[in-house]
């Protein structure tokens, strides 16, 4: 019966997975001799009829030695179980979704991942060059950005390290999950795509169907990437009228070439040839795409969602004990004071108001933020009448696609635009107010 129904349920779509298995389970043995405590994660969610994904089941797995040989130990998790392990179960797919944000994420695919194109964009295009002036605003205060990071956030003994459970491993597993990236799945259509989050349907407004229709960061986002598409478009064409001005652009492919074989030279899948307009546009609206709405949307809702610790923890000090643990003192805390065993298994308190603190300022806007369709920096970057009316056009989109949010936002049946919380999905509206508003896309990776 069981079979038929998961079988029925794969064919409809309506299974997903949230898979933290690989990224941890090689570093558990290590990660579990520290203060962090850590399984590997994989969660089991069934989308309702409502379109709001249900858990059907944690798998918590260990390493182990069986018959003198590395092997592994699997619990299984479900709401109809002990209800009190349910939560801890839950709690350990909370803190390796915590450390996964911002390890991979966060640190890796937004600022990471972006600076061999601001190298090259520097080293390669004069300040003349159309494509340095299209691509120079969303490049501010990144490098900047960046070093303060190694400096006070992810280096030996900093607040990452001493803050989430992987500890002194936390930056080799950002490394390694490195092996995988590449540049043509950071585009949102490409990545929705790998994820199984969508398919191909031309007849759709951006030729994919969702699988999950009330999904607000790809429901958005497709809006926003649209926008950024029609302005790139626009520019590159004015620039460029066929594919063999592309081609014969030194600058720009030396710049490509850069890129792809020094920036990023140990990654040699995954990149397109740009032998032509349709290629220059998709690279240029991927790169502003990850500086720009990609970032916004992992980075200026932290505070919202992780400012109270129990809702994100970002360590876990205790494993959950075993079934047949009766005697431990574990297993008698869990039995006499679930309360304390839970505030136990979680953050310390001063590592909760470290977290709090940085993601905090993570989550600010500065008084002289430059927000998507503005160029308040660089006022003369152009004066074309056809270049500045594109710019306008595209930034009348902008504002068009807020309006849309905010209505969505009212519609009570898209009940994953508020969730449990009631708090409304807002990290896709393009503009904001100084401080911490849980919205707005700057041009660029800047925090």
């Amino acid at each position: 019966m069981y079979c038929a129904f998961f079988m029925q349920a794969l064919d409809q779509s309506r299974l997903y997975i949230l898979d933290y298995h690989d990224v941890y389970f090689p570093y558990l043995e290590r990660i579990n001799t520290l203060e962090g405590k850590a399984y590997a994660t994989r969660t089991i969610f069934f989308l309702s009829k409502n379109g709001t994904l249900k858990p059907l089941a944690i798998e918590l797995s260990l390493p182990t030695i069986q018959n003198g040989k590395p092997g592994k130990r699997n619990r299984v998790f479900t709401p109809d179980g002990n209800a009190t392990k349910w939560l801890l179960a839950k709690t350990h797919v909370n803190i390796n979704d915590a450390g996964v944000h911002q390890l991979v994420s966060h640190w890796l695919r937004s600022h990471a991942a972006i600076e061999p194109f601001i190298i090259a964009t520097n080293r390669q295009l004069s300040a003349m060059h159309p494509i340095y002036t299209l691509l120079v605003p969303h490049f501010r205060n990144t490098m900047n950005i960046n070093a303060l990071a190694r400096k006070f956030l992810i280096q030996a003994d900093g607040v990452i390290e001493t803050t989430f459970s992987p500890g002194k491993y936390s930056m080799e597993m950002s490394s390694v999950a490195y092996k995988s990236w590449r540049f043509d799945e950071q585009g949102l259509p490409a990545d929705l795509l790998k994820r199984g989050m969508a398919v191909e349907d031309p007849s759709e407004k951006h030729g994919l169907r969702l699988l999950v229709d009330d999904y607000p960061y790809a429901v958005d986002g497709l809006d926003i990437w649209k926008c950024i598409k029609e302005w790139v478009h626009d520019y590159v064409l004015h620039y460029y009228k066929d594919d063999k001005d592309v081609q014969a652009d030194k600058e720009l492919q030396q710049w490509w070439t850069e890129i792809k074989e020094v920036g990023h030279g140990d990654k040699k899948d995954g990149w397109l040839q740009l032998k032509g307009t349709k290629e220059a546009v998709e690279v240029m609206t991927t790169l502003i795409w990850v500086a720009s709405a990609h970032h916004a949307a992992v980075n200026f809702g932290q505070y919202a969602y992780a400012g109270y610790m129990p809702n994100k923890p970002t360590m876990g000090r205790k494993l959950i004990p075993e079934d047949n643990d009766k005697e431990s003192e574990d297993a008698q805390l869990l039995r006499s004071n679930q309360e304390t065993y839970f505030m136990r298994t979680v953050s310390r308190e001063s590592q909760a108001v470290q977290v709090m603190a940085v993601i905090e300022i993570l989550s600010s806007h500065a008084s002289d933020e430059e927000y998507l369709g503005q160029r308040t920096k660089t006022p003369f970057w152009s004066s074309d009448d056809d270049l500045l009316r594109a710019f306008e056009r595209f930034g009348k989109r902008l504002k068009e696609v807020e309006a849309t949010i905010l209505q969505r936002n009212k519609d009570p049946t898209l009940l994953n635009r508020t969730g449990a919380a009631k708090l409304d999905y807002t990290l896709l509206l393009p503009f904001s107010g100084e401080g911490v508003t849980g919205r707005g896309i700057p041009n660029s990776t800047s925090i």
